[in-house]
């Protein structure tokens, strides 16, 4: 077995013309194909594991080729309305890398955008020269703008090599 490259990352929203509207033309993201038309079929909902699936989704991506695939059911549960809490198990978030994290959250600020924090600065421990900061699409999904200023590989690779060197053994995490 041979993983060769990321292909895409799926995210289950509401309303896919609306975050058409926040991936495209707020953050950017251009189409990689044209918005699907509804799908169904027993054959999906094998696929998918979702009795009954009914979907349509757009591929849209990012500057550096990563696919943003977004998926809106239409056979979603009705009491399904928020995402899974962040520190759940199965949550997830997107990260997208920017220039420059202070003026990009300044830009969507001024496109009216909330985001959770300022902008967070990192300049100590494994992930030195991180500006990282989190705001919300439409749905709710998380999402992290991040800056790498700089990277010290020496000590990455270091605590990388300790880490390997002194984690558990396999048989006594299952």
């Amino acid at each position: 077995m041979s993983l060769i490259g990321s292909h895409h990352v799926g995210i289950i929203v509401k309303n896919l013309d609306r975050s058409i509207y926040f991936y495209h033309d707020l953050l950017g993201l251009e189409f990689d194909n044209e918005p699907s038309p509804w799908f169904d079929g027993d054959e999906l909902a094998r696929g998918v594991g979702v009795p009954g699936a009914r979907l349509r989704q757009v591929s849209l991506r990012s500057p550096d080729g990563v696919i943003v695939e977004l998926i809106e059911y239409g056979n979603r549960p009705a009491d399904n309305d928020q995402p899974i809490q962040q520190n759940y198990l199965g949550a997830m978030h997107l990260a997208f890398r920017v220039d420059d994290a202070r003026a990009t959250r300044s830009a969507l600020v001024a496109k009216g955008v909330d985001f959770l924090s300022d902008v967070n600065v990192v300049d100590e421990g494994v992930l030195a020269g991180w500006r990282w900061v989190y705001l919300h699409d439409p749905d709710g999904i998380p999402i992290e703008l991040v800056e790498v200023a700089y990277v010290n590989r020496e000590a990455r690779a270091a605590g990388i090599a300790e880490y390997l060197a002194n984690r558990p053994a396999l048989d006594s995490l299952l």
